[in-house]
Parts: structure tokens; C-alpha cells; sequence
């Protein structure tokens, strides 16, 4: 249910937030410092953050905690963190028994290195369009872009940001999404017409992000191509092709422990189940920092939402678009306004799906008033949500590229460039009616 209180102080504890992190990393990096972004733990950071939003609510403290307590176990980011310590541990288990290595020998073996960087983009889509999961996808090939990039002349952040961007593609247009069933549950369309509206929109975007991958990694070069044990390549390869059956993101993962572990103790004599645990567990504490801050996030996340600051946002974006929804631009004004909702909530919440969630009413009343199709405004509910979310740096998709990176989420984001690309390419469509089709539900 909506939140009816609007309340403008309930978003200073994420403003309080934002400035402490990342004021923190900018002002140590001017200094010289190194690692600038790794000296203020982002788990210590949101603390006085979380105390201010306890400390300005008016409910009893008791109250106060349960709500907040309500967010952290809130089952989407319960999900996430799951995902985290399957994916820590097929990582730190595919890496121990040489998985990596060997997947990243055999594709840079078969493509060339000015293929590299689009390669990594269009396999991270292939791969979230057909699991639904940027998470799991991100958890598959960010170790593999890691190893690429230490065999070659590209950065780490590059490699890492292509997967992510990657990863955000099929986010926003797999069928078997949480964002995609979200955004046509709230505006009353199918998923079908909604694939159709969103892919034009897209599709564009990923070749012009392709291009510019292609563009980065022409002078490419690689360095020290060792051999390679198919055996260890085939966890990746199965991981694939479960993915493309549709099976589970938790299935997918576990499998994916499972299988690595067996092939390792086929290929590796000294590789015995002992420490095949302890490489499960290793991975499983390597999630530590990114568990602990989603957890947090989501508590934040719940009681800014609780005290009126997501309801805030919404009324006055509500206000704005009737406010100029009289003219003969009023679809585009709605279109414009649906898109603003959206993209707040996500940046206050760090979800995209609870964004669509608690947004979607709203953005239906004001596709309503404007005479916006429902097929329009699931797109850009799904679009401009998964544009903010690959791109914040506390939010759970760069948090884990980082984590698997080691290095900070801010370094990331310069290169996640196919979201940045995405939302230009919406509002290019908004304002100029792209695709222009018939008008249905009106």
C-alpha cells in the first residue's frame, strides 16, 4: 500500500549518506590517497544516515526500528544477498580450481582482442535477457571480464563496466524479469506489447554502445595467452545454457558451485572436498562488505519511504506534470513526468523493482491524465529504472561488480556506458514520439 504522508526531510538521511561516501572518496583522491574510495567503509558510512532517519521520524522509536527492520528483510533484498553468497562462492570455486583462467584463455584464443570489450557486453546481455537477473549474470561474467583485463591492455573498470552494462540490458527487457512484470502489472499491458515498445527503444542503444566498445578496444593487445583445460570451461558453459533454458537464478548458482567443485576434483588430484568448502566459505566472507550494505540500504530505503519522502517526490512530480499537462505537448509532459517518478524512487530506494512498485500507481494516473499508452509507460517505467539503478554506486548491481572487481563501485560507473546511452535514447523518444503507434486502453 502507498504511503500518504509526503515529507520533504525524510530524504536528507540519503543525502547525508551520499555526501559522507562520496564527498569521503572525492576529497581523499584530490589528496593523493590511494584506494581514496576503499578508506570510509560504505557499511560505516550509511550508519549516520540510518540514525538521522530513526532520529526525524515521529513515530515511537520501537516503531521506528520495526520499520526499519521491515526493509532489511524485505524479500527483494533478501534475494540479492542470497545471490551475493552463491555468487561469491562459484567465483572463489571456479577461480581456485582455474576456471577462469581457462575460459578467459580459450575465448581470447577465438577472439580477437579489438572483439573483447563488445564481446563481454553482448554475452552479459544474451545471458541476463535469458535468466531475467542482472545479478546472476553479473555474478557469472564479471570474474571472466576481471581475468580479461589482466591479460590485456584494458582496464579493469572497462571490462567490469561492460558486463554491467551488459547485464542492465537484459534487466530491462527479459520477459521473466521483476522489473518488466512489475512495469506491465502497474500500467495494465502485456508483456509481449511491452517487449515490442521497450526493444525499439533498446535495441538502438545496445549498437551504439557496441560500436563504442568496438571503438575502445581497437588498439587492444593481449599478453601471455596460456593453455587451457576445457574440463574447467564447462561450469560456464552449462551456467549458459541453464540460463537459457529459463531455469533459476538460485538453481543456476548452485548448480554452478556444484559442477565447478566436481570438475575440480577431476582435473586437480590435490583439490579434495575440504578445501573445496573452505573455497565456498572463502567466497561466501568476500561478499561480506556489499551483503552488509544492501541489508542497510534496505532498511533506509524503507523507513525514507515510510516517512513520506518517496510520496513526497511523486506529488511533486504529479504537480509539475498537471501544471503543464494543459498544452498540446501533454503526452510528452506525462511521459516526461512518469520517467522522473521513477528514476527518484530508485535513486532513494537502490531497487528498481520496489521503484516500479511504488511508483507505478502514480505513473498510471498521470499516463491516464495525459493520454499516455500503457505500452509507453511500462517501457519507461522498466527503462528509466534500470538506468539509475547500473549506474548509482550503491546500487546492488555495481556494489557487486565492484566487490568481485576489488575495486570501488565510483571507478565503474565512468564505463557502464550502455545505461547512460539507453536514457538519452528514451527521452530522444519521448520527445519526438518514437515508436508512433496507434493509442490503446484510452
Amino acid at each position: 500500500m502507498q504511503n500518504n504522508k509526503s515529507n520533504a526531510a525524510a530524504l536528507l538521511p540519503l543525502l547525508a549518506f551520499l555526501v559522507l561516501f562520496i564527498g569521503t572518496g572525492i576529497y581523499l583522491t584530490s589528496t593523493g590517497t590511494e584506494f581514496a574510495f576503499y578508506q570510509l567503509p560504505a557499511p560505516v558510512a550509511i550508519l549516520p544516515a540510518i540514525v538521522l532517519a530513526i532520529w526525524i521520524g515521529k513515530e515511537e522509536i520501537n516503531q521506528k526500528i520495526d520499520t526499519f527492520l521491515k526493509g532489511v528483510g524485505d524479500s527483494n533484498i533478501i534475494t540479492m544477498c542470497i545471490i551475493y553468497l552463491l555468487a561469491g562462492g562459484f567465483a572463489s570455486v571456479a577461480k581456485a580450481i582455474g576456471g577462469v583462467e581457462s575460459t578467459v584463455n580459450l575465448g581470447l584464443s577465438i577472439i580477437p582482442a579489438s572483439l573483447v570489450l563488445p564481446g563481454i557486453f553482448m554475452i552479459s546481455a544474451f545471458i541476463s535477457t535469458a535468466m531475467g537477473t542482472s545479478m546472476g549474470t553479473i555474478a557469472a561474467i564479471a570474474p571472466i571480464a576481471v581475468e580479461v583485463a589482466n591479460k590485456t591492455d584494458i582496464s579493469v573498470a572497462i571490462t567490469v563496466g561492460a558486463v554491467v552494462a551488459g547485464a542492465m540490458f537484459g534487466d530491462n527487457l527479459s520477459m521473466i524479469s521483476d522489473t518488466t512484470i512489475a512495469a506491465t502489472k502497474t500500467q495494465g499491458c502485456s508483456m509481449k506489447d511491452k517487449f515490442k515498445f521497450n526493444l525499439l527503444i533498446a535495441l538502438p542503444a545496445a549498437i551504439l554502445t557496441i560500436i563504442i566498445l568496438l571503438i575502445m578496444s581497437t588498439n587492444g593487445t593481449v599478453s601471455n595467452i596460456e593453455g587451457y583445460n576445457f574440463l574447467k570451461v564447462i561450469p560456464y558453459l552449462l551456467i549458459l545454457i541453464m540460463a537459457l533454458i529459463g531455469i533459476n537464478v538460485f538453481v543456476v548458482l548452485t548448480a554452478g558451485i556444484v559442477i565447478t567443485g566436481m570438475v575440480g576434483f577431476i582435473t586437480t588430484q590435490e583439490y579434495t572436498l575440504l578445501q573445496f568448502s573452505k573455497d565456498i566459505y572463502g567466497g561466501f566472507t568476500g561478499m561480506q562488505e556489499i551483503l552488509i550494505l544492501s541489508l542497510l540500504i534496505g532498511g533506509l530505503g524503507e523507513l525514507i519511504k515510510q516517512q513520506g519522502g518517496i510520496e513526497f517526490l511523486i506529488r511533486v512530480i504529479d504537480k509539475i506534470t498537471s501544471k503543464f499537462s494543459k498544452g498540446v505537448n501533454r503526452v510528452k509532459v506525462g511521459e516526461f513526468g512518469i520517467s522522473a517518478v521513477v528514476s527518484l524512487a530508485d535513486i532513494c530506494t537502490a531497487n528498481n523493482t520496489v521503484a516500479i512498485i511504488i511508483s507505478g500507481g502514480i505513473a498510471k494516473e498521470i499516463a491516464e491524465k495525459n493520454g499516455v499508452d500503457p505500452r509507453r509507460s511500462a517501457s519507461l517505467l522498466d527503462i528509466f529504472s534500470c538506468v539509475f539503478q547500473g549506474l548509482i554506486p550503491y546500487g546492488a548491481q555495481v556494489l557487486l561488480a565492484g566487490s568481485i572487481a576489488k575495486i570501488s563501485p565510483i571507478a565503474i560507473i565512468p564505463h557502464i556506458y550502455y545505461p547512460i546511452i539507453l536514457g538519452i535514447a528514451a527521452i530522444v523518444a519521448i520527445i519526438t514520439g518514437f515508436p508512433r503507434v496507434k493509442q490503446v486502453g484510452m
